[in-house]
């Protein structure tokens, strides 16, 4: 997963989110993060070519469905931080353990302050999908530690790459604040530079004292952790399918009149040859000058009028 691209339309999307930039010499076949590198691929397209992960990347997102993929975010990552505070001083995680650097509960929890206000907790809630990946995190922090670095890696690593792709997107998308807020989640203020951290986490994890099958395990686990992921992606894209189309100012369907106007909603084929900009969203502007306002009112009331005169 790249740390960076051109923009939303900057390329096939299963070229956009990648783990690794460059190949590293250093490292042997037998090593964990080749392993998981190569034990990961095909979960990793599958997981790239999910409709919630292609929407995103193109710009279509939704902020009530970036609000629930943020909650979605906060119960997922308190588990995993949970668990790994419990294994902190156990031989097989402790390497990989970088609280300062890597620990997403606190961001998570601004972003959420940002999106919901200050009683943010009484307002969320953790879906279903969510519950059975924070369930295996659990499961596995507290009977099977060494799985953990399965977990650790596919969420981290993804964010320091991929992730940074997606919140440049986001921000653009959403018209966040340029100071941040909503997107804290993606922010990495301890990581000065993060290709050079992903190869000290690497290493790391090449470093742990395990046998072939506790790293076969760790793959398994991996590929599991990134069907849950899918899990969620889908819930998520399911639930951005029944919400209403997103409405500005006075309710109207959302439209600035640029590219395409066929993707308008208000658009008609048979008015043959179109101005510039989407007619409806024309016609929205048209309604709001205060001359055309005083003359639909006057109108209205004649016919208020006339209509009470017939009744009558």
């Amino acid at each position: 997963m790249p740390s960076a691209m051109e923009g939303p339309e900057g390329g096939e999307d299963g070229d956009v989110l990648r783990y690794e930039e460059t190949e590293d010499n250093n490292v042997s076949p037998t090593d964990l993060s080749e392993l998981l590198k190569e034990g990961t691929k095909e979960s990793h397209d599958r997981a790239e070519n999910t409709q919630f992960v292609k929407d995103f990347l193109k710009g279509r997102i939704r902020k009530e469905l970036f609000k629930l993929a943020t909650v979605a975010l906060h119960f997922t990552y308190s588990a995993l931080e949970e668990e790994m505070d419990r294994n902190k001083d156990n031989a097989v995680f402790a390497p990989l353990y970088f609280p300062t650097e890597l620990h997403r509960r606190e961001a998570l929890a601004k972003d959420l302050k940002y999106f919901y206000g200050e009683d943010w907790k009484e307002k969320i809630q953790c879906s279903e999908a969510t519950q059975q990946y924070v369930d295996r995190i659990h499961h596995v922090g507290q009977h099977e530690p060494e799985l953990l670095v399965a977990h650790a890696y596919t969420r981290y690593m993804g964010d320091l790459s991929g992730g940074q792709v997606l919140k440049k997107v986001a921000q653009r998308a959403l018209k966040l604040p340029s100071t941040e807020e909503g997107i804290q989640f993606y922010v990495f203020e301890n990581i000065s530079n993060a290709q050079q951290f992903k190869q000290l986490y690497r290493a790391r994890m090449n470093a742990l004292d395990l046998d072939k099958n506790t790293k076969e395990r760790i793959v398994e686990e991996a590929n599991r952790a990134f069907r849950f992921n899918m899990q969620v992606f889908d819930e998520l894209d399911k639930i951005g399918r029944s919400l209403p189309e997103e409405a500005q100012d006075g309710g109207f369907p959302v439209h600035d009149g640029k590219g395409d106007i066929r993707k308008c909603p208000y658009y008609a084929d048979t008015r043959g040859a179109a101005g510039p900009g989407c007619p409806f969203h024309a016609a929205v502007g048209l309604a709001r000058q205060p001359l055309v306002q005083l003359v639909l009112a006057v109108c209205v009331a004649a016919a208020a009028g006339a209509a009470a005169w017939y009744i009558l």
